[in-house]
């Protein structure tokens, strides 16, 4: 069983910058595979980024490929998501998302574990 607490969304103008942070409990947080996802109001949630449990490999989707870096602390169970260049589009509720095993996957449903989400909002 992992638990995932989002937080460091807030309120901030297009260019800006934001960093979310995905703390999770369990011994065995290194062994799993992470992502981050995103809905809009009125829109499916949508995959934002993922990174193994080891870091070799990392995706990300086309619209925040060069604005966005995930990375992970294994020793903090921690996962991150440093977000630059911000737009009004990039508005949404971020959810942090875990999977056991090292397949990649971008859809919702192969994601064992979600957290509660953070709001992030850009203002134009």
């Amino acid at each position: 069983q992992v638990h995932l607490v989002e937080s460091g969304g807030g309120l901030v103008q297009a260019g800006e910058s934001l960093r979310l942070s995905c703390a999770a409990s369990g011994r065995t947080f290194s062994t799993y595979f992470m992502a981050w996802f995103r809905q809009a109001p009125g829109k499916e949630r949508e995959f934002v980024a993922a990174i193994s449990w080891s870091r070799a490999n990392i995706y990300y989707t086309d619209s925040v490929k060069g604005r966005f870096t995930i990375s992970r602390d294994n020793a903090k169970n921690t996962v991150y998501l440093q977000m630059n260049s911000l737009k009004p589009e990039d508005t949404a509720v971020y959810y942090c998302a875990a999977k056991l095993g090292s397949d990649y996957y971008s859809s919702t449903h192969k994601y064992d574990y979600w957290g509660q989400g953070t709001q992030v909002t850009v203002s134009s």
